[in-house]
């Protein structure tokens, strides 16, 4: 059996699966077009809510995924993660949550998870820790160099307990970035002058 055989039929078996029912309330229904015809909403966010809408007017996923040309299997992704928040929708609309929370609710559901894997976020206070010891002279942290480099300050830095751990490289993207000229030289070199 080729790639081709096989694809089929799983494709085959899939739009034999029934798609799960998305029923919405008055003001789901409400809040959802809102996030459609809002100017400053993320694009992917805006399609996720059409999906939404187009499957509680019982729009098939196969027709979703053609008109809104996302694959299949997000389609059905967006549908499975809304059908799952049900209840958590229900319960806000119950306690009589106002529009904008419910907006709020709408908007994670309908926003990407965490993925495993992704760097783990420094608080402003440890970023500012950090470019404040680049701003230091390594003699007084008794650093047997002449300059910072980003290994010595994230060295550092867990050596103060500013943090657990971090890489060399994102000390450098908190150097660069407080680098509020348009000048390519980074923080360290400024420092330094």
């Amino acid at each position: 059996m080729c790639f081709n055989e096989t694809n089929g039929r799983i494709s085959k078996l899939m739009s034999m699966i029934k798609a799960l029912p998305i029923n919405l309330s008055n003001l789901q229904k409400t809040v959802l077009q809102q996030i459609v015809r809002g100017t400053t909403n993320p694009y992917r966010l805006v399609r996720r809510a059409k999906l939404i809408l187009a499957a509680a007017s019982g729009e098939s996923n196969s027709s979703i995924s053609r008109r809104l040309e996302l694959d299949l299997v997000q389609v059905r992704q967006w549908r499975s993660r809304w059908f799952e928040e049900r209840e958590k929708l229900s319960a806000a609309e119950e306690q009589q949550v106002t529009e904008k929370a419910l907006m709020v609710l709408i908007k994670g559901i309908l926003s990407d998870r965490p993925r495993p894997g992704t760097t783990k976020s420094f608080t402003v206070e440890q970023v500012v820790q950090i470019v404040a010891i680049a701003c230091e002279e390594c003699e007084k942290s008794d650093r047997p160099v002449s300059h910072w480099t980003a290994s010595e300050l994230a060295d550092e830095a867990i050596k103060r307990g500013i943090v657990e751990k971090i890489a060399p490289r994102s000390v450098g993207r908190f150097l660069k970035r407080s680098d509020i000229t348009t000048t390519s030289r980074s923080l360290l070199v400024k420092c330094q002058n």
